[in-house]
Protein backbone atom coordinates (compact mmCIF):
# COMPACT_ATOMS: atom_id res chain seq x y z
CA UNK A 1 0.00 0.00 0.00
CA UNK A 2 1.20 3.46 -1.09
CA UNK A 3 1.28 5.60 1.99
CA UNK A 4 -0.82 8.28 0.64
CA UNK A 5 -3.58 5.44 0.33
CA UNK A 6 -3.24 4.75 3.83
CA UNK A 7 -3.24 8.36 5.03
CA UNK A 8 -6.39 8.66 2.85
CA UNK A 9 -7.69 5.43 5.15
CA UNK A 10 -7.34 7.59 8.52
CA UNK A 11 -4.49 5.42 9.51
CA UNK A 12 -2.40 8.10 10.42
CA UNK A 13 0.55 6.93 12.35
CA UNK A 14 2.19 9.65 13.92
CA UNK A 15 5.74 8.72 13.31
CA UNK A 16 5.05 8.17 9.47
CA UNK A 17 3.87 11.83 9.02
CA UNK A 18 7.61 13.03 9.87
CA UNK A 19 8.69 13.99 6.76
CA UNK A 20 10.96 16.53 8.13
CA UNK A 21 13.43 14.11 9.31
CA UNK A 22 16.91 14.78 7.58
CA UNK A 23 17.15 12.93 4.34
CA UNK A 24 19.46 10.29 4.34
CA UNK A 25 23.13 9.86 3.26
CA UNK A 26 21.91 7.00 1.00
CA UNK A 27 19.62 7.12 -1.59
CA UNK A 28 18.79 4.16 -1.25
CA UNK A 29 17.67 4.58 2.35
CA UNK A 30 13.91 5.34 1.17
CA UNK A 31 11.63 7.50 3.11
CA UNK A 32 8.52 6.12 1.71
CA UNK A 33 8.25 3.03 4.42
CA UNK A 34 5.17 3.53 5.99
CA UNK A 35 5.51 1.67 8.74
CA UNK A 36 9.17 3.45 9.76
CA UNK A 37 8.38 4.32 13.79
CA UNK A 38 5.15 2.41 14.44
CA UNK A 39 3.94 1.00 17.20
CA UNK A 40 2.74 -2.49 17.96
CA UNK A 41 -0.74 -0.98 18.73
CA UNK A 42 -0.40 1.26 15.76
CA UNK A 43 0.29 -1.67 13.59
CA UNK A 44 -2.33 -4.22 14.99
CA UNK A 45 -4.86 -0.96 13.63
CA UNK A 46 -4.27 -1.25 10.56
CA UNK A 47 -3.66 -5.11 10.34
CA UNK A 48 -7.54 -5.21 12.30
CA UNK A 49 -8.82 -2.63 9.90
CA UNK A 50 -7.51 -4.95 6.77
CA UNK A 51 -5.31 -1.88 5.67
CA UNK A 52 -3.15 -4.68 4.47
CA UNK A 53 -2.17 -8.07 5.97
CA UNK A 54 0.57 -9.67 7.74
CA UNK A 55 1.89 -11.15 4.68
CA UNK A 56 2.27 -7.68 3.66
CA UNK A 57 4.28 -6.58 6.72
CA UNK A 58 6.85 -9.46 6.35
CA UNK A 59 7.26 -8.99 2.58
CA UNK A 60 7.32 -5.07 2.77
CA UNK A 61 10.10 -5.85 6.49
CA UNK A 62 11.97 -8.74 4.04
CA UNK A 63 12.16 -5.57 0.97
CA UNK A 64 13.50 -3.56 3.68
CA UNK A 65 16.08 -5.71 4.86
CA UNK A 66 17.27 -6.34 1.50
CA UNK A 67 17.42 -2.76 0.76
CA UNK A 68 19.44 -0.99 3.56
CA UNK A 69 21.09 -4.05 5.20
CA UNK A 70 22.79 -6.14 2.54
CA UNK A 71 22.61 -3.26 0.06
CA UNK A 72 22.83 0.62 0.79
CA UNK A 73 24.12 1.78 3.85
CA UNK A 74 24.96 -2.40 4.31
CA UNK A 75 24.10 -2.46 8.17
CA UNK A 76 24.41 -6.23 8.26
CA UNK A 77 22.06 -6.57 11.28
CA UNK A 78 20.39 -9.69 10.21
CA UNK A 79 22.34 -12.57 9.99
CA UNK A 80 19.69 -14.94 8.02
CA UNK A 81 16.13 -14.71 7.09
CA UNK A 82 13.50 -17.50 8.34
CA UNK A 83 12.29 -18.91 5.22
CA UNK A 84 9.07 -19.60 6.62
CA UNK A 85 8.18 -16.51 7.46
CA UNK A 86 5.61 -15.64 4.85
CA UNK A 87 4.33 -19.19 5.13
CA UNK A 88 3.76 -18.44 8.86
CA UNK A 89 2.30 -15.20 8.19
CA UNK A 90 -0.36 -16.54 5.65
CA UNK A 91 -1.43 -18.84 8.81
CA UNK A 92 -1.96 -15.96 11.08
CA UNK A 93 -3.39 -14.36 8.55
CA UNK A 94 -5.89 -16.69 7.97
CA UNK A 95 -6.95 -17.55 11.47
CA UNK A 96 -7.11 -13.65 12.50
CA UNK A 97 -9.79 -13.61 9.26
CA UNK A 98 -11.34 -16.45 11.08
CA UNK A 99 -11.61 -14.63 14.59
CA UNK A 100 -8.60 -16.04 16.07
CA UNK A 101 -6.19 -13.88 17.06
CA UNK A 102 -3.53 -14.34 20.00
CA UNK A 103 -2.84 -10.71 21.34
CA UNK A 104 -1.21 -7.41 20.54
CA UNK A 105 2.16 -9.78 18.92
CA UNK A 106 -0.38 -11.94 16.01
CA UNK A 107 0.84 -11.15 13.11
CA UNK A 108 3.82 -9.04 14.08
CA UNK A 109 7.44 -9.57 12.36
CA UNK A 110 10.15 -9.82 14.70
CA UNK A 111 13.67 -10.38 14.93
CA UNK A 112 15.73 -12.92 17.81
CA UNK A 113 19.44 -12.49 18.43
CA UNK A 114 20.97 -15.86 16.79
CA UNK A 115 22.28 -17.20 20.04
CA UNK A 116 18.49 -18.02 20.97
CA UNK A 117 17.48 -21.64 19.33
CA UNK A 118 15.00 -21.90 17.10
CA UNK A 119 14.07 -25.32 15.82
CA UNK A 120 12.88 -24.26 12.50
CA UNK A 121 14.72 -23.80 9.05
CA UNK A 122 17.51 -21.03 10.81
CA UNK A 123 20.29 -22.21 12.36
CA UNK A 124 21.64 -20.97 15.85
CA UNK A 125 24.92 -20.11 16.37
CA UNK A 126 26.11 -17.29 18.73
CA UNK A 127 27.60 -16.07 15.14
CA UNK A 128 30.20 -18.60 15.34
CA UNK A 129 31.56 -20.60 12.02
CA UNK A 130 31.88 -23.43 14.83
CA UNK A 131 28.14 -23.52 15.38
CA UNK A 132 27.60 -23.41 11.33
CA UNK A 133 24.33 -25.80 10.94
CA UNK A 134 23.32 -26.44 14.13
CA UNK A 135 19.70 -27.20 14.11
CA UNK A 136 18.52 -27.15 17.83
CA UNK A 137 16.00 -29.99 18.81
CA UNK A 138 13.88 -27.49 20.86
CA UNK A 139 12.69 -24.12 20.53
CA UNK A 140 14.06 -21.76 23.14
CA UNK A 141 11.47 -21.15 26.25
CA UNK A 142 10.67 -17.46 24.98
CA UNK A 143 10.65 -18.88 21.09
CA UNK A 144 7.89 -20.77 21.90
CA UNK A 145 6.41 -18.13 24.04
CA UNK A 146 6.62 -15.64 20.87
CA UNK A 147 5.14 -18.36 18.58
CA UNK A 148 2.14 -18.48 21.13
CA UNK A 149 1.59 -15.26 21.18
CA UNK A 150 1.07 -15.44 17.15
CA UNK A 151 4.62 -13.19 16.48
CA UNK A 152 6.49 -14.06 13.19
CA UNK A 153 10.26 -14.51 13.82
CA UNK A 154 11.23 -12.49 10.79
CA UNK A 155 15.48 -14.21 11.42
CA UNK A 156 17.86 -13.73 13.57
CA UNK A 157 20.46 -11.13 14.41
CA UNK A 158 24.15 -10.96 13.85
CA UNK A 159 25.73 -10.07 17.53
CA UNK A 160 29.31 -9.68 18.84
CA UNK A 161 30.25 -13.41 18.51
CA UNK A 162 29.60 -15.77 21.52
CA UNK A 163 27.73 -12.39 23.06
CA UNK A 164 31.07 -10.80 23.29
CA UNK A 165 33.12 -13.40 25.75
CA UNK A 166 35.66 -14.51 23.30
CA UNK A 167 38.17 -11.96 23.71
CA UNK A 168 39.11 -9.22 25.79
CA UNK A 169 40.19 -7.37 22.64
CA UNK A 170 36.96 -7.92 21.12
CA UNK A 171 35.05 -5.66 18.10
CA UNK A 172 31.99 -5.31 19.39
CA UNK A 173 29.04 -6.12 16.66
CA UNK A 174 31.71 -8.48 14.93
CA UNK A 175 31.24 -12.15 14.40
CA UNK A 176 32.85 -14.60 12.02
CA UNK A 177 29.51 -15.98 10.67
CA UNK A 178 27.84 -12.77 9.86
CA UNK A 179 31.00 -9.79 9.84
CA UNK A 180 30.16 -6.31 11.04
CA UNK A 181 26.93 -4.70 12.05
CA UNK A 182 27.15 -0.98 11.58
CA UNK A 183 25.49 1.91 13.39
CA UNK A 184 22.58 3.53 11.61
CA UNK A 185 23.58 6.70 12.97
CA UNK A 186 27.02 6.85 11.53
CA UNK A 187 28.25 3.73 9.50
CA UNK A 188 31.98 4.14 11.03
CA UNK A 189 30.80 4.13 14.20
CA UNK A 190 30.84 0.68 16.60
CA UNK A 191 26.85 -0.45 17.48
CA UNK A 192 28.38 -1.86 20.77
CA UNK A 193 27.64 -5.45 21.97
CA UNK A 194 26.37 -7.93 21.91
CA UNK A 195 22.99 -7.50 20.79
CA UNK A 196 24.23 -5.24 17.99
CA UNK A 197 22.50 -6.54 15.29
CA UNK A 198 19.03 -6.11 17.34
CA UNK A 199 20.18 -2.64 18.21
CA UNK A 200 20.70 -1.89 14.88
CA UNK A 201 17.84 -3.82 13.07
CA UNK A 202 15.20 -2.01 15.72
CA UNK A 203 16.70 1.34 15.80
CA UNK A 204 16.62 1.00 11.12
CA UNK A 205 12.97 -0.25 11.23
CA UNK A 206 13.97 -3.37 9.64
CA UNK A 207 11.28 -5.19 12.35
CA UNK A 208 8.90 -4.17 14.39
CA UNK A 209 10.67 -5.23 17.67
CA UNK A 210 13.54 -7.52 19.08
CA UNK A 211 14.50 -10.07 21.23
CA UNK A 212 18.53 -9.42 23.11
CA UNK A 213 20.28 -11.15 25.85
CA UNK A 214 22.60 -9.79 28.54
CA UNK A 215 25.04 -10.41 31.03
CA UNK A 216 26.34 -7.13 31.37
CA UNK A 217 25.37 -4.27 29.05
CA UNK A 218 24.53 -6.18 26.09
CA UNK A 219 20.92 -4.88 26.29
CA UNK A 220 21.07 -1.47 27.22
CA UNK A 221 24.54 -0.46 26.05
CA UNK A 222 23.22 -2.10 22.01
CA UNK A 223 19.69 0.60 22.97
CA UNK A 224 21.30 3.58 23.76
CA UNK A 225 23.97 3.46 21.26
CA UNK A 226 21.42 2.71 18.66
CA UNK A 227 19.04 5.28 20.15
CA UNK A 228 15.76 2.71 21.47
CA UNK A 229 14.83 1.34 23.89
CA UNK A 230 15.91 -1.87 26.09
CA UNK A 231 14.94 -3.70 29.13
CA UNK A 232 17.11 -5.64 30.70
CA UNK A 233 14.67 -7.97 33.12
CA UNK A 234 15.49 -9.18 36.67
CA UNK A 235 17.23 -12.09 35.92
CA UNK A 236 14.61 -14.92 36.66
CA UNK A 237 12.01 -13.43 34.78
CA UNK A 238 12.23 -15.09 31.43
CA UNK A 239 13.08 -18.08 30.67
CA UNK A 240 16.88 -18.99 29.67
CA UNK A 241 16.49 -22.38 28.38
CA UNK A 242 17.73 -22.64 24.66
CA UNK A 243 20.17 -20.05 24.78
CA UNK A 244 23.41 -20.07 24.84
CA UNK A 245 24.77 -19.11 27.72
CA UNK A 246 27.59 -17.37 29.64
CA UNK A 247 26.57 -16.76 32.88
CA UNK A 248 23.41 -18.57 34.96
CA UNK A 249 23.79 -15.55 37.25
CA UNK A 250 23.85 -12.96 34.91
CA UNK A 251 22.15 -13.87 31.58
CA UNK A 252 18.78 -12.69 30.47
CA UNK A 253 17.07 -12.44 27.18
CA UNK A 254 14.82 -9.18 27.05
CA UNK A 255 13.21 -6.70 24.76
CA UNK A 256 14.51 -3.95 22.60
CA UNK A 257 12.40 -1.41 20.60
CA UNK A 258 11.87 2.07 19.51
CA UNK A 259 9.21 3.05 22.58
CA UNK A 260 8.59 1.51 26.10
CA UNK A 261 5.54 0.27 25.42
CA UNK A 262 6.34 -2.03 22.76
CA UNK A 263 9.38 -3.23 24.66
CA UNK A 264 6.37 -3.47 27.76
CA UNK A 265 4.02 -5.03 25.83
CA UNK A 266 6.90 -7.90 24.31
CA UNK A 267 8.41 -8.20 27.58
CA UNK A 268 4.69 -9.56 28.88
CA UNK A 269 4.77 -12.58 25.99
CA UNK A 270 8.42 -13.35 27.26
CA UNK A 271 7.42 -14.32 31.02
CA UNK A 272 6.75 -17.23 33.10
CA UNK A 273 8.06 -20.23 35.27
CA UNK A 274 10.05 -22.56 33.21
CA UNK A 275 10.68 -26.06 34.79
CA UNK A 276 14.01 -26.07 32.94
CA UNK A 277 15.08 -23.18 34.67
CA UNK A 278 14.64 -23.58 37.98
CA UNK A 279 15.73 -19.84 38.86
CA UNK A 280 11.88 -19.03 37.21
CA UNK A 281 10.76 -20.35 40.05
CA UNK A 282 11.75 -17.02 42.30
CA UNK A 283 9.25 -15.24 40.18
CA UNK A 284 5.86 -16.75 41.24
CA UNK A 285 3.79 -14.06 42.23
CA UNK A 286 6.02 -11.42 40.58
CA UNK A 287 5.50 -11.61 37.32
CA UNK A 288 3.10 -10.35 34.54
CA UNK A 289 1.85 -10.83 31.20
CA UNK A 290 0.78 -7.13 30.50
CA UNK A 291 3.41 -5.04 31.27
CA UNK A 292 1.80 -2.22 29.08
CA UNK A 293 -0.56 -1.12 31.84
CA UNK A 294 1.77 0.09 33.80
CA UNK A 295 2.60 3.22 30.92
CA UNK A 296 1.94 6.23 32.96
CA UNK A 297 2.52 9.19 31.35
CA UNK A 298 1.83 10.52 35.11
CA UNK A 299 4.15 7.64 36.18
CA UNK A 300 7.34 10.57 37.37
CA UNK A 301 4.92 12.60 40.02
CA UNK A 302 6.03 11.78 43.69
CA UNK A 303 8.89 9.39 42.46
CA UNK A 304 11.90 9.21 44.53
CA UNK A 305 14.63 9.23 42.35
CA UNK A 306 18.35 8.82 43.08
CA UNK A 307 21.39 9.94 40.65
CA UNK A 308 24.62 7.89 40.65
CA UNK A 309 27.19 9.74 40.30
CA UNK A 310 30.04 7.32 39.88
CA UNK A 311 28.48 7.10 36.11
CA UNK A 312 29.38 10.20 35.63
CA UNK A 313 32.16 11.93 34.32
CA UNK A 314 33.08 9.78 30.93
CA UNK A 315 31.94 11.82 28.65
CA UNK A 316 30.76 15.21 28.27
CA UNK A 317 28.46 15.50 26.24
CA UNK A 318 26.92 12.46 28.07
CA UNK A 319 26.64 14.49 31.10
CA UNK A 320 25.38 17.32 29.80
CA UNK A 321 22.47 14.78 28.12
CA UNK A 322 22.01 13.36 31.05
CA UNK A 323 22.07 16.89 33.26
CA UNK A 324 19.05 18.11 31.36
CA UNK A 325 17.04 15.08 31.88
CA UNK A 326 17.08 15.35 35.26
CA UNK A 327 16.06 18.46 35.04
CA UNK A 328 13.33 17.32 32.99
CA UNK A 329 12.17 14.70 35.50
CA UNK A 330 12.37 16.81 37.99
CA UNK A 331 10.08 18.86 36.46
CA UNK A 332 7.40 16.60 35.91
CA UNK A 333 7.54 15.90 39.47
CA UNK A 334 9.87 13.52 40.40
CA UNK A 335 11.96 13.93 43.98
CA UNK A 336 15.77 13.93 43.11
CA UNK A 337 18.43 12.50 45.76
CA UNK A 338 21.68 13.43 44.27
CA UNK A 339 23.88 11.87 44.86
CA UNK A 340 22.81 8.64 46.35
CA UNK A 341 26.80 6.43 46.28
CA UNK A 342 29.90 7.15 46.36
CA UNK A 343 33.78 6.49 45.16
CA UNK A 344 34.09 3.41 47.06
CA UNK A 345 30.80 1.41 45.75
CA UNK A 346 30.27 -0.39 43.08
CA UNK A 347 34.06 -1.97 43.78
CA UNK A 348 33.74 -5.80 42.41
CA UNK A 349 37.41 -6.09 41.14
CA UNK A 350 38.12 -8.74 39.24
CA UNK A 351 35.07 -10.91 41.06
CA UNK A 352 32.95 -10.85 38.20
CA UNK A 353 34.79 -11.89 35.40
CA UNK A 354 36.00 -14.84 37.95
CA UNK A 355 32.42 -15.73 38.28
CA UNK A 356 31.65 -15.54 34.28
CA UNK A 357 34.38 -17.89 33.09
CA UNK A 358 33.68 -20.62 35.63
CA UNK A 359 29.94 -19.71 34.55
CA UNK A 360 30.36 -20.30 31.06
CA UNK A 361 32.36 -23.41 31.18
CA UNK A 362 29.91 -25.07 32.96
CA UNK A 363 27.37 -23.57 30.87
CA UNK A 364 28.17 -24.23 27.42
CA UNK A 365 29.04 -28.25 27.91
CA UNK A 366 25.33 -28.25 29.44
CA UNK A 367 23.97 -26.30 26.24
CA UNK A 368 25.87 -28.40 23.65
CA UNK A 369 24.68 -31.27 25.46
CA UNK A 370 21.20 -29.68 24.66
CA UNK A 371 21.48 -30.07 20.97
CA UNK A 372 22.03 -33.65 20.97
CA UNK A 373 24.21 -35.98 19.13
CA UNK A 374 24.02 -34.17 15.74
CA UNK A 375 26.04 -31.28 17.91
CA UNK A 376 28.98 -29.66 15.24
CA UNK A 377 30.77 -28.85 18.84
CA UNK A 378 30.36 -30.96 22.19
CA UNK A 379 33.07 -29.08 24.51
CA UNK A 380 34.66 -25.61 25.10
CA UNK A 381 37.72 -27.72 23.81
CA UNK A 382 36.40 -28.91 20.80
CA UNK A 383 35.23 -24.98 19.91
CA UNK A 384 38.63 -23.44 20.90
CA UNK A 385 40.32 -26.32 18.52
CA UNK A 386 38.05 -25.28 15.76
CA UNK A 387 39.29 -21.54 15.93
CA UNK A 388 42.75 -22.82 15.93
CA UNK A 389 42.39 -24.24 12.95
CA UNK A 390 40.38 -21.55 11.26
CA UNK A 391 41.93 -18.87 12.26
CA UNK A 392 41.73 -16.81 9.39
CA UNK A 393 37.81 -16.86 9.32
CA UNK A 394 37.55 -16.82 13.27
CA UNK A 395 40.22 -14.96 14.45
CA UNK A 396 41.23 -12.18 12.04
CA UNK A 397 41.23 -9.09 14.19
CA UNK A 398 41.49 -10.67 18.09
CA UNK A 399 41.66 -13.93 19.82
CA UNK A 400 40.56 -16.17 22.47
CA UNK A 401 41.68 -15.85 25.71
CA UNK A 402 38.88 -15.78 27.43
CA UNK A 403 38.02 -19.53 26.51
CA UNK A 404 41.79 -20.13 27.12
CA UNK A 405 40.83 -18.45 30.62
CA UNK A 406 37.44 -20.49 31.25
CA UNK A 407 38.90 -23.84 30.26
CA UNK A 408 41.23 -23.80 32.91
CA UNK A 409 38.41 -23.19 35.76
CA UNK A 410 36.79 -26.05 37.87
CA UNK A 411 33.45 -26.95 38.71
CA UNK A 412 30.92 -24.77 40.39
CA UNK A 413 31.59 -26.04 43.81
CA UNK A 414 35.24 -24.37 43.64
CA UNK A 415 36.32 -22.35 46.78
CA UNK A 416 37.07 -19.57 44.51
CA UNK A 417 33.98 -19.51 42.36
CA UNK A 418 32.01 -19.30 45.94
CA UNK A 419 33.63 -16.32 47.04
CA UNK A 420 33.52 -14.55 44.06
CA UNK A 421 30.17 -15.24 43.03
CA UNK A 422 28.98 -14.24 46.89
CA UNK A 423 30.99 -11.08 46.80
CA UNK A 424 29.47 -9.70 43.34
CA UNK A 425 26.04 -10.63 44.86
CA UNK A 426 27.11 -8.34 48.23
CA UNK A 427 28.52 -5.62 46.71
CA UNK A 428 25.53 -5.32 44.28
CA UNK A 429 22.61 -6.25 45.95
CA UNK A 430 23.36 -5.92 49.79
CA UNK A 431 25.91 -3.03 49.87
CA UNK A 432 24.75 -1.87 46.97
CA UNK A 433 21.08 -1.20 45.04
CA UNK A 434 19.09 -2.35 48.08
CA UNK A 435 21.05 -0.34 50.24
CA UNK A 436 20.86 2.37 48.32
CA UNK A 437 17.48 2.39 47.83
CA UNK A 438 16.09 1.55 51.25
CA UNK A 439 18.54 4.40 52.46
CA UNK A 440 17.05 7.05 50.64
CA UNK A 441 13.23 5.12 49.71
CA UNK A 442 14.05 5.25 46.18
CA UNK A 443 11.86 4.09 43.10
CA UNK A 444 14.89 3.73 41.31
CA UNK A 445 18.35 4.75 40.56
CA UNK A 446 19.30 6.50 37.64
CA UNK A 447 22.46 7.33 35.23
CA UNK A 448 24.04 7.53 31.97
CA UNK A 449 23.42 4.24 30.11
CA UNK A 450 26.35 4.61 28.12
CA UNK A 451 28.98 6.69 25.70
CA UNK A 452 28.02 7.74 22.62
CA UNK A 453 29.14 5.26 19.39
CA UNK A 454 32.64 4.99 19.30
CA UNK A 455 34.67 4.68 15.98
CA UNK A 456 35.20 0.82 14.99
CA UNK A 457 38.57 -0.07 14.71
CA UNK A 458 40.06 -3.70 13.54
CA UNK A 459 43.17 -2.99 15.37
CA UNK A 460 42.51 -1.88 18.76
CA UNK A 461 39.36 -3.04 20.09
CA UNK A 462 36.59 -1.03 21.45
CA UNK A 463 37.13 1.92 22.95
CA UNK A 464 34.75 1.87 25.61
CA UNK A 465 34.92 4.59 28.50
CA UNK A 466 31.76 4.10 30.78
CA UNK A 467 28.44 3.05 31.48
CA UNK A 468 26.00 2.03 34.29
CA UNK A 469 25.30 -1.55 33.26
CA UNK A 470 27.03 -3.21 35.55
CA UNK A 471 25.17 -3.21 39.07
CA UNK A 472 21.95 -4.30 37.44
CA UNK A 473 23.85 -6.92 35.36
CA UNK A 474 25.56 -8.37 38.65
CA UNK A 475 23.09 -8.22 41.08
CA UNK A 476 20.60 -9.74 38.54
CA UNK A 477 17.97 -6.99 38.92
CA UNK A 478 16.57 -4.98 36.09
CA UNK A 479 17.35 -1.84 34.24
CA UNK A 480 15.67 -0.23 31.56
CA UNK A 481 17.41 2.64 28.88
CA UNK A 482 15.48 5.12 26.99
CA UNK A 483 16.94 7.32 24.53
CA UNK A 484 17.60 11.07 26.46
CA UNK A 485 19.33 12.78 23.42
CA UNK A 486 22.24 12.94 20.79
CA UNK A 487 25.71 14.17 20.51
CA UNK A 488 26.81 15.00 17.13
CA UNK A 489 24.06 13.22 16.01
CA UNK A 490 24.88 10.02 17.73
CA UNK A 491 22.22 8.26 20.34
CA UNK A 492 22.43 8.53 24.10
CA UNK A 493 20.20 6.86 26.72
CA UNK A 494 19.37 7.37 30.19
CA UNK A 495 19.02 4.23 33.03
CA UNK A 496 16.41 3.65 35.03
CA UNK A 497 17.51 0.38 37.46
CA UNK A 498 16.36 -1.05 40.89
CA UNK A 499 15.59 -3.76 43.00
CA UNK A 500 14.88 -7.39 41.94
CA UNK A 501 11.09 -7.87 39.95
CA UNK A 502 10.55 -3.74 40.03
CA UNK A 503 9.79 -3.35 35.91
CA UNK A 504 6.24 -2.38 36.86
CA UNK A 505 7.73 0.72 38.63
CA UNK A 506 10.75 1.50 35.90
CA UNK A 507 8.21 1.19 33.12
CA UNK A 508 5.82 3.44 34.36
CA UNK A 509 9.07 5.73 35.32
CA UNK A 510 10.48 5.36 31.83
CA UNK A 511 7.37 5.70 29.78
CA UNK A 512 6.72 9.33 31.94
CA UNK A 513 10.48 10.42 30.81
CA UNK A 514 10.46 9.78 27.26
CA UNK A 515 6.53 10.75 26.38
CA UNK A 516 7.77 14.23 28.36
CA UNK A 517 10.98 14.21 26.26
CA UNK A 518 10.39 12.51 22.87
CA UNK A 519 13.86 12.96 21.41
CA UNK A 520 13.94 9.87 19.54
CA UNK A 521 14.15 10.01 15.72
CA UNK A 522 14.95 7.94 13.46
CA UNK A 523 19.14 7.03 11.99
CA UNK A 524 20.06 9.08 8.63
CA UNK A 525 22.86 6.60 7.74
CA UNK A 526 25.78 9.03 7.85
CA UNK A 527 28.62 7.48 6.22
CA UNK A 528 31.00 8.83 8.80
CA UNK A 529 31.17 11.29 12.28
CA UNK A 530 34.36 12.41 12.10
Amino acid sequence: MKRRDFINNSLLWTATLAATHQASAYPTAKRDFAEEEATLGEMQTALRSGAYQSLDLVKKYKSRIEELDRKGPSLNSVIELNPDAEAIAKQLDMERSQGREYGPLHGIPILVKDNIDTADNMMTTAGSMALAGAKPLKDATIVAKLRAAGAIILGKTNLSEWANFRSTRSVSGWSGRGGLTRNPYSLNRNTSGSSSGSGAAVAANLCAVAIGTETDGSIVSPSSINGIVGIKPTVGLVSRTGIIPISQTQDTAGPMARSVIDAAILLGALTGIDKEDSVTENSAGKLYTNYAKFCDVNGLQGARLGVARKFFGFHPGTDKICEEAIKLLKSRGAEIIDPVDSDGMWKFGDAEMEVLLYEFKAGITAYLTRLGPNAPMRTLSDIITFNEKNSEREMPYFGQELFIQAMKKGPLTEKAYLLARDKCRLVARAQGIDAIMTKHKLDAIVAPTDSPAWKTDFVLGDHYVGGSSTPAAVAGYPSITVPAGYVSGLPVGISFFGRAYSEPTLIKLAFAYEQASKVRRPPDFRPNVP
